[in-house]
């Protein structure tokens, strides 16, 4: 048994030399980080109060418009201001429908050990999402494939610090988008056991998703709308819109009681003003007016505020990511956020192109963000690349080691104080001439006292070139090859598969979800 322990703990110079990418990893237990640390808060009493004023100006005398025939007449009955489709709100009655949102809730998958606590001090991590291109080191840039898609969720299944597997990792454009929710899901649910997003395109596509992720739950349907049980993700059409599919499909989400995340993607300098305070009030106004009809439609249903807001390339106009506007506007969004009591995400984003230097200093950024902000769920946390276009499993592993470090950070054991901890016995012990790798109180704790790095090269110069001199994306390669090799995917009982099969190929049948192609 010691031996097998400091196999799977073993760190450091030798640790690393058996893990320099030709196997799979030995990996971080699952486990739902917890964010101990006091938030970064940029804004003062005042800051929150201009914000929150200015947003409330937005949704009371310029108005959101909102491309969606019910949530107008939603509106119209709760007293609000509509204008064909312009809809102005008050701010008591905005406040009020917030109010009705739960600070703190879980999502649970078909595997109860999976389940997610949203708020609080939790920290949730998920896979990237809807890029339409994949990248790797064998193909280079190609359009998203079923064969890609299937990978990818592998990735989000096998590494126990993404938390909940989010939209497509990259898009199957192989697969008509008649039925290509219907495949996507089936791979999902089959693939893992974690929490599933589903998108919000249309009547046909989320209940579709509502009753797969019934099905592979094995649940009633009362049993399935008790409580929630996967989420979606809404962005609206910034500046000041929501298109009529994703008000419709978050409708009848919260109507079944799912968490639903609403999410302005507003761009300083192009879709929102180029101040980031300004872009964080538009963000916050477009947020809460979905929020407001969610709860209005279903009271205390779970809702999400998320963020967004970055800025883009004034010589370009090309987004940019993981910059410093975009983590003081993550952290201003997470002070909102804490003041209407809503639980947050945000994403971990870069605009570089492949894995290289860039792609992980700005991810950094925003994976930093989101930890400085409070966020509880944060999106694209692994593989994402070119600003959201595309899809790299590189790129994933090496996300990855970022993700665990985090986790590794937020560990109590690293700011333990214990007797134990200090060690005045062990420092006495070894004195001013001796060292502590003999130490007992090494021994005791050097298999576990430290982060055991996945894809790290932590050897000299010397050794690294002498074993080939393996760049960091091709380590990266090397693991993912090494992972599809071994990937066992999560049981799941046979009748409960053939019921999935059966509805999928049902609805196939029946023509999907309409389209005009």
């Amino acid at each position: 048994m010691a031996d097998d322990a400091r196999r799977k703990r073993a760190g450091g110079r030798a640790g690393n030399a058996q893990r320099a990418g030709t196997a799979a990893i030995d990996q971080m237990p699952w486990r739902i980080p917890q964010n101990h640390d006091r938030p970064t808060e940029p804004l003062g009493p005042e800051g929150i109060e201009a914000i929150h004023k200015g947003a409330m100006r937005i949704l009371s005398e310029i108005g959101i418009r909102f491309l969606n025939d019910e949530a107008l007449a939603l509106f119209a009955k709760a007293g609000c201001k509509v204008d064909g489709q312009n809809v102005r709100m008050d701010e008591d009655f905005v406040m009020d429908m917030v109010a009705r949102a739960p600070r703190t809730f879980t999502v649970t998958p078909r595997n109860p050990d999976r389940m997610l606590p949203l708020g609080g001090k939790a920290l949730l991590f998920g896979n990237v999402s809807s890029p339409p291109n994949y990248w790797d080191m064998e193909r280079g840039k190609v359009s998203g494939f079923m064969d890609g898609f299937r990978d990818f969720i592998k990735l989000t299944q096998y590494f126990n610090c993404i938390h909940f597997a989010g939209g497509y990792p990259v898009e199957p454009v192989d697969v008509h988008a008649s039925v290509r929710h219907l495949d996507c899901l089936y791979e999902k649910l089959t693939l893992t056991d974690k929490v599933v997003h589903a998108y919000s395109l249309g009547k046909e596509r989320i209940e579709d998703a509502m009753e797969m992720v019934r099905i592979a739950g094995g649940l009633s349907h009362a049993e399935f709308r008790a409580k929630p049980r996967m989420f979606t993700n809404i962005n609206s059409v910034s500046p000041l819109k929501h298109d009529f599919p994703m008000i419709d499909g978050a409708l009848r989400c919260a109507r079944a009681g799912q968490l639903v995340v609403v999410t302005p993607f507003t761009l300083a300098g192009a879709m929102a003003p180029v101040t980031m305070s300004g872009a964080v009030a538009l963000s916050i106004a477009e947020a809460l007016s979905a929020i407001s009809l969610l709860q209005y439609a279903a009271p205390g249903s779970p809702s999400m505020i998320g963020t967004f807001t970055s800025n883009v390339d004034m010589k370009s106009g090309a987004p940019a990511f993981g910059t410093p506007e975009y983590m003081r506007a993550t952290q201003m969004t997470g002070q909102m956020a804490r003041f209407y009591g809503l639980p947050l995400r945000s994403s971990g984003v870069c605009a570089a192109n492949i894995p290289d230097g860039q792609a992980m200093w700005e991810t950094c950024n925003s994976l930093w963000a989101a930890v400085q902000s409070g966020t509880h769920m944060v999106y694209h946390a692994a593989g994402w690349l070119e600003g959201g276009l595309i899809a790299s499993p590189e790129k994933f592993i090496m996300d990855c080691e970022v993700l665990q470090m985090i986790q590794r950070y937020m560990e109590p054991v690293t700011w333990a104080t214990e007797p134990e901890d200090i060690a005045v016995q062990a420092i006495a012990d070894v004195g001013p001439d001796g060292h502590y790798f003999g130490v007992q109180h090494t021994q005791d704790r050097y298999t576990t006292a430290f982060y055991a790095p996945i894809v790290s090269d932590w050897r000299n110069y010397e050794a690294w070139e002498l074993d080939g001199s393996v760049e960091t994306p091709e380590r990266a390669h090397r693991i993912f090859k090494a992972i599809m090799d071994e990937f066992v995917p999560p049981p799941m009982d046979a009748g409960v598969r053939d019921e999935l099969k059966d509805f999928v190929a049902r609805r196939k049948a029946e023509g999907g979800a309409p389209t005009d192609f």
